[in-house]
């Protein structure tokens, strides 16, 4: 018997590209198959914390291998990983995971560049999307927390987006972590001095949805203090 997921494909995909094209009506069934298969395979991981970065980081990076320590360690606190499931600083989290024997999910997206499923993720973990805000929804719902290193244009909007959830209270409060104090001093200074003292855009307590750290030590400690205060339980 198919599974929900492959029905709604199935019948996305008897379509042709024109009619597709013609209402977007059929594209919901596309997107409807990408959350119904990311609900089911991610439902049963357990608590995840979810490590973003740049895919572009060089294994010989200084925090490529600071985001496999993190992934270790946090693996030797009962916690699995989940990335974006590319190269650069996924790849560096999922192996750490890996070496830890803990669960390495990987939630790739299909692009014509930069990113392939890197060869640490578990084969039943490995997910590829076509829509970033789907992605991003399994990011935020199966996370327990967030890990955030160096990255470019799509750290930030994961970034951005988890903090303007919690803000709204749209989800729970979860520790999100920044990994590199010299990396993010600008924009805190900046979201600091710009957004909440000058245009008063944001609260002071806001300043409190993320934490500065240096260390692999320190990221994991964040994540294992919050939750020895709360019940362990999934988002949302």
């Amino acid at each position: 018997m198919e599974k929900p997921a492959d029905l709604v494909k199935d019948a996305f995909e008897q379509k042709t590209w024109n009619e597709i094209h013609i209402t977007d009506s059929w594209r919901v069934f596309k997107i409807i198959s990408e959350l119904v298969e990311g609900f089911e395979k991610l439902a049963r991981i357990g608590p995840c914390v979810s490590i973003f970065g740049s895919a572009r980081t060089r294994k010989d990076d200084i925090h490529y291998q600071l985001a496999e320590e993190i992934a270790f360690k946090l693996t030797q606190k009962g916690y699995g990983v989940i990335t974006g499931g590319g190269p650069g600083i996924m790849e560096a989290a999922n192996k750490g995971a890996n070496r830890g024997k803990g669960k390495s999910v990987g939630i790739n997206i299909d692009l014509p560049f930069e990113q392939r499923p890197n060869p640490y993720i578990d084969t039943d973990k490995l997910i590829t999307f076509d829509h970033f805000f789907v992605r991003k929804l399994m990011f935020v719902k199966y996370a327990q927390g967030f890990i955030v290193m160096p990255g470019g244009f799509g750290t930030f909007d994961e970034l951005f987006e988890a903090m303007t959830l919690i803000q709204t209270r749209k989800i729970g409060k979860f520790p999100i972590v920044l990994v590199g104090k010299k990396y993010w001093k600008g924009l805190v200074d900046w979201i600091k001095d710009e957004m909440l003292a000058d245009e008063h855009n944001i609260s002071p307590d806001d300043l409190n949805l993320f934490t500065l750290v240096d260390t692999a030590d320190e990221a994991v400690d964040v994540i294992v203090k919050f939750y020895s205060r709360y019940l362990l339980s999934p988002n949302f």
